[in-house]
């Protein structure tokens, strides 16, 4: 049997050889690309990000990655985004005072943390949604490895989410129809991490 398909997009920004090594790891047939036709053909698409909320928009919308994103939602085609890759599927950031328009799949708004101490670096828990396909069969318990000062708050309608707290609750994953997303970089948490994305690698599969 073929390995599903994924499309890890280059857009710019992300930490793409661990993320590439990991997608691979969870049983999926990896391409990096820049092709925003291999990115709509591929059973399943990855948008990464790491940095700055607008700089990250800025390489997305350079690319046109926010059109296919919004067409495989449309679609009910798979889409997870990790970290700021998250991050840019609500609808908007506030970074410094400055607003940017976000590509707009998830209602909300990404925000500093009220925490004391930022970032948020480290490893923690959080409190998934009962029926979350992301953490099928993953320990309560686990933990995650989260790097972010920024995040959304406010649960999206409709969507499904885990809430991790660190000085307050905010969203660490989300998902909704096709379109899944972390904040926490799974790629880097270890076996939790490799069960969250062999979860979302089984689901192409299905």
């Amino acid at each position: 049997m073929a390995k599903p398909s994924v499309a890890l997009f280059d857009y710019g920004s992300g930490n793409l050889r661990s993320a590439f090594r990991a997608l691979e790891r969870a049983g999926g047939d990896v391409t990096l690309t820049s092709d925003l036709d291999a990115a709509r053909r591929a059973d399943g698409l990855v948008v990464p990000g790491v940095g700055a909320y607008a700089a990250c928009m800025e390489g997305v919308l350079k690319h046109g990655l926010d059109t296919v994103i919004r067409e495989r939602a449309a679609a009910e085609a798979p889409v997870l985004g990790i970290c700021v890759g998250e991050q840019v599927l609500f609808e908007e950031g506030v970074e410094h005072g400055v607003r940017t328009s976000g590509v707009g799949i998830f209602e909300g708004r990404v925000e500093l943390l009220a925490a004391q101490r930022i970032p948020h670096m480290g490893w923690n828990t959080v409190e998934a949604a009962a029926g979350m396909r992301l953490f099928a069969g993953i320990d309560p318990a686990e933990r995650f490895y989260f790097v972010h000062s920024y995040a959304a708050k406010a649960v999206p309608p409709g969507a499904l989410a885990a809430i991790c707290t660190h000085d307050e609750p905010f969203i660490a994953a989300v998902e909704r129809g096709s379109v899944s997303a972390t904040q926490f970089h799974p790629e880097k948490s270890g076996d939790a991490g490799y069960a969250l994305l062999s979860n979302w690698i089984k689901d192409l599969a299905s």
